[in-house]
């Protein structure tokens, strides 16, 4: 078994490997003067079992293009068998048509990977499960709710908890957080007037005097989450925080939780954090590299992975 990084999460892939107690693997890649990326696989992968370590994070399409490259040049060394592991999986939004005359992307990334030569997806908290489907080799999609869980109970009050979802559709995830902390469970009801912006408009269930946790799997712009903590505090929860995946936080969605009503946001390290990110006093960062290298590790010694999460 070997494991090999691109360049969007090198700091986690190396975590990851020290948990494997294996080095990272010699790979060069880099590129040339007009940005074309080149990669050489600097040691003998023939006969091996290989997983590539790459989140398709900012910027999506360099690191996406980098993995592809990679998993080709793996094919084409003789690697036994390539995982692609995603930690965050780029493009997952785009999981069906919002409209007419509009893409599938995630689909088309899913075909991207597989005809580059990947045998096999490892990834976490996959924006839509069905997501999996898209792929036609063995997707394995992993869940932060047990890292986070383990988390809330060394850093919460379970006695007064109440986790919130910040929209419908992230109730089962919201419901399986609930349910391993014994904790309340409410919604809040929100309407998207347009594409970045949301308006809450009501809170399903009782928060007043509750320290309310929002649970969700991304968060880019941070708008839809700040509305929610806002909408929870005005509706008498004691504090609010929140549990997210995927710490995508672009533009200045640092700041913007930084004055919100959050008592504190906790990401994983699926997306590498940016400085800006890891100075931000209500930002907290729990890794995944130990979840991340044993599912790895089960995966190369034709173990379940599903029992992790039992």
């Amino acid at each position: 078994m070997k494991i090999f990084s691109g360049n969007s999460n090198r700091s986690l892939t190396q975590a990851m490997a020290k948990y494997l107690e294996l080095p990272v693997g010699e790979a060069l890649v880099r590129r040339f003067a007009d940005q074309e990326i080149f990669v050489e696989i600097q040691e003998n992968v023939r006969g091996e079992d290989v997983f590539v370590v790459q989140s398709t994070s900012y910027p999506a399409n360099d690191h996406l293009m980098e993995l592809l490259i990679i998993i080709d040049a793996m094919r084409r060394a003789s690697a036994r068998r390539i995982t692609a592991v995603l930690p965050y999986f780029g493009y997952a939004r785009q999981d069906r048509k919002a409209g007419g005359r509009t893409p599938i992307s995630a689909k088309l990334v899913a075909n991207l990977i597989t005809h580059a030569g990947a045998d096999r997806v490892m990834t976490l908290d996959l924006h839509a499960g069905q997501i999996q489907g898209f792929f036609d080799i063995p997707t394995d999609n992993l869940f932060a709710i047990p890292l986070f869980a383990r988390d809330i109970k060394e850093h919460q009050d379970l006695s007064n908890l109440t986790v919130v979802s910040p929209d419908v559709g992230g109730v089962v995830r919201a419901r399986a957080l609930a349910k391993r902390l014994d904790a309340q469970l409410a919604i809040v009801d929100k309407r998207r007037e347009r594409p970045g912006e949301s308006e809450v408009m009501n809170i399903i269930g009782d928060v007043e005097g509750r320290n309310c946790i929002l649970i969700d799997d991304i968060i880019d712009s941070g708008g839809t989450l700040c509305n929610a903590a806002a909408a929870l505090v005005d509706a008498g929860a004691k504090s609010a925080s929140a549990y997210i995946t995927h710490g995508v936080l672009s533009g200045g969605a640092a700041a913007r939780i930084a004055a919100s009503s959050l008592l504190e946001l906790v990401i994983t390290d699926s997306i590498e954090p940016t400085k800006t990110i890891r100075e931000t006093d209500n930002i907290r960062i729990v890794t995944t590299a130990n979840l991340l290298g044993e599912a790895i590790a089960r995966t190369a010694s034709e173990e379940s992975v599903s029992s992790l999460f039992d």
